[in-house]
């Protein structure tokens, strides 16, 4: 599920996932050093060359870091409750609703943010959760006791883990863990009753290894084997002898995102770009091998889906040129069910509840930040379940998204997603650039968070490209950047600052590129050949170089790195990475740069942002540098995730609008 650009997220105080940042603990009250004028950063944070924050801009932005949002975590199967993912404190925690519109009651209490959380199935007296330390995704796996508030760890306590899948009777958790060498994520069963009980089932070789759908007599299991976003197979697992069953051909670039045994277990649903350019949802009969394919006509990717449990009705996601669209589809008659009109905008975390009837999810919009619904199917009744806090701002002024397209170096159509100030400002304005990470992943029209403040306060335009390797638009498009091709989506946005000129009310001579992973790359690669086209720069937990990038990024998602950007060990493709990396070309970056990045990122690790910090000092410009100790892959800890918002609007004045 795609649905917020990683750029977004990190770059603007925002989970890295639907939920924005929640209740500001506001800095304006500290006091640094004797001096009662200025925000001081936590004892977590490194801070280099960031000039002071005055307590007054902490005040004037604080409304803007009061967003509260949550998500859809998981249904009670006898009740008409729910969990969901929100945030009273410094990071998210599961919370009970027991009725929409009702109180939110906080279960775990954590210092760290926790991921989501799964009802046992069938009782519903325990649920399992999931939470790393420092941001480091070593995900562990606990079981909450709800009659005693008791929580117990499942897993090893050192590597990292899925959550898992259940089986139909609810009596054990299928998961993948990569605790055998660190690279390779093998599967193992427990009952979460008992985790003594835990036992390995089949070890697999590669890291893109997970489980899908469980067969109703809990004998079978489907998995999935990543190989890239454009390659992957599905396999039938045995659970009591290990032995796995190929399901889909070898050697073919297909993809098969997400599958679900059919009621009978004669056949599967499942989604794939197989015989298309985009992801459709298909029954696959295992007797004759022939696929029926259910959603033709729609346009787009299906993304995200959900069967119910008597296997009736197939609850999808399509994915209409960056909107989500929420369908229902009834697997007997092959139609769709009507359902309520719902805000353009993202949808995701599609839950059936075990009643066949209810059907839950979570929805953003451009005016609304992420709450939960769910729509009775038999009444077509929408009920909402969350209303979250917006810090006092009328959300109603907040600007829509406008798609926008131009041509790239080769003819190629680019869009975006373009966010236009509020109209109180006169003139052309500046432009942020904010590019996705990924890079598989899509910029999507959905609420902005804490970027509004840079819309409504600042004038300042705000523009999402979807530059070629991104996702939602077919599969070429998708591999359009792979390997040799990588420089190819950074002339998508020199295209870009072509096409900013010929718009009468945005400023050519004020725009700042921005993005975080991939993102961040993207930003330094702009910054090293557009450099007298851009006035600044931020690169938040991005690649400064392939070749250490791949060297040092986890082993359990190496390979699948490999296949995108190309293999560092093969001579002619890291003379290559070298040469495009922004460490090789730093010398050329002459416009200010802000590097933000999580010490215990494992993804892209710390030392990607201490060299081309280390690099760019060099050229005589602006290098601000800020590092949490307590954080990974993005900010998630709403102290650490205000600082950086702080600092971020201060840089965005300074060198973006010269104030």
């Amino acid at each position: 599920m795609r649905l917020l650009p990683l750029s977004l997220a990190v770059l603007f105080g925002m989970n890295l996932g639907l939920a924005p940042t929640i209740l500001a603990q506001t800095y304006a009250q500290s006091t640094a050093k004797g001096s009662s004028e200025t925000v001081v950063p936590n004892e977590n944070l490194v801070v280099e060359e960031v000039p002071p924050i005055p307590n007054e801009l902490a005040n004037t932005v604080a409304r803007y870091t009061q967003f509260r949002s949550a998500s859809l975590a998981s249904w009670h199967p006898t009740k008409k409750e729910m969990l969901i993912s929100t945030r009273f404190g410094d990071v998210t925690q599961v919370h009970r609703v027991k009725f929409p519109m009702g109180a939110r009651q906080q279960l775990t209490f954590a210092n760290e943010r926790v991921s989501g959380a799964s009802f046992q199935p069938t009782t519903g007296d325990y649920f399992v959760f999931s939470k790393d330390v420092g941001g480091n995704e070593f995900s562990q796996n606990y079981r909450y006791d709800l009659a005693t508030g008791d929580i117990t760890l499942l897993t090893d306590g050192k590597s990292q883990n899925g959550r898992g899948i259940w089986s139909d009777k609810g009596d054990r958790m299928l998961y993948g863990s990569t605790r055998r060498n660190g690279k390779d994520r093998d599967l193992y069963i427990i009952d979460p009753k008992n985790p003594k009980s835990d036992q390995l089932v089949v070890t697999n070789e590669g890291g893109g290894w997970g489980a899908f759908d469980w067969s109703k007599d809990g004998r079978q299991a489907i998995l999935q084997q990543s190989i890239s976003a454009n390659e992957s197979y599905l396999w039938l697992l045995d659970i009591a002898s290990g032995v796995k069953t190929r399901l889909t051909p070898p050697n073919q670039k297909v993809s098969y995102d997400g599958a679900f045994l059919s009621k009978d277990s004669r056949g599967i649903y499942v989604i794939t770009d197989r015989e298309s350019e985009f992801h459709r949802l298909a029954y696959l009969d295992l007797a004759t091998q022939k696929y029926r394919y259910l959603t033709t006509n729609i346009p787009g990717d299906i993304e995200e889906w959900d069967l119910s449990k008597d296997g009736k009705y197939l609850a999808f996601v399509a994915n209409e040129k960056g909107v989500a669209v929420l369908r229902v589809l009834n697997t007997k008659t092959q139609q769709l069910i009507r359902l309520p009109k719902l805000p353009v905008g993202l949808v995701g975390g599609i839950n059936w509840h075990r009643n066949s009837r209810d059907l839950g999810f979570t929805l953003a919009s451009a005016k609304s930040t992420a709450d939960v619904y769910s729509i009775d199917i038999q009444t077509n009744k929408l009920d909402r379940w969350t209303e979250s806090e917006t810090g006092g701002l009328n959300t109603d002024a907040f600007a829509p998204a406008e798609l926008v397209s131009w041509k790239s170096f080769d003819g190629q159509q680019i869009s975006g997603f373009l966010y236009k100030p509020a109209r109180k400002f006169a003139g052309k304005r500046p432009v942020i650039i904010d590019i996705h990470g990924g890079p598989e992943a899509q910029s999507r029209p959905s609420f902005l968070g804490r970027m509004n403040y840079y819309l409504n306060e600042l004038g300042v335009a705000i523009l999402l490209p979807n530059v070629r390797g991104s996702s939602g638009q077919g599969k070429t498009f998708l591999a359009a950047d792979n390997g040799f091709k990588r420089e190819d989506s950074v002339k998508d946005i020199g295209a870009l600052l072509d096409w900013i000129p010929t718009q009468a009310d945005l400023d050519p001579q004020r725009v700042m590129v921005a993005g975080g992973s991939y993102g961040g790359y993207m930003s330094l690669a702009v910054a090293t050949k557009y450099s007298d086209r851009i006035k600044a720069a931020i690169d938040i937990v991005g690649i400064s170089n392939f070749v250490s990038f791949l060297e040092r990024t986890e082993g359990y998602r190496r390979d699948l790195r490999r296949v995108e950007y190309g293999d560092e060990r093969e001579p002619k493709m890291r003379e290559f990475l070298q040469k495009i990396s922004p460490t090789t070309n730093a010398a050329t970056i002459k416009v200010p740069l802000f590097v933000i990045h999580g010490q215990n990122d494992p993804r892209v690790p710390l030392n990607e942002a201490q060299q081309i910090v280390r690099s760019v000092r060099q050229n005589g410009v602006p290098v601000w540098y800020l590092m949490a100790k307590d954080e990974g892959h993005g900010f998630s800890k709403k102290r650490n995730v205000d600082y950086q918002f702080y600092a971020t609007v201060l840089f965005v004045q300074k060198f973006l609008i010269g104030q």
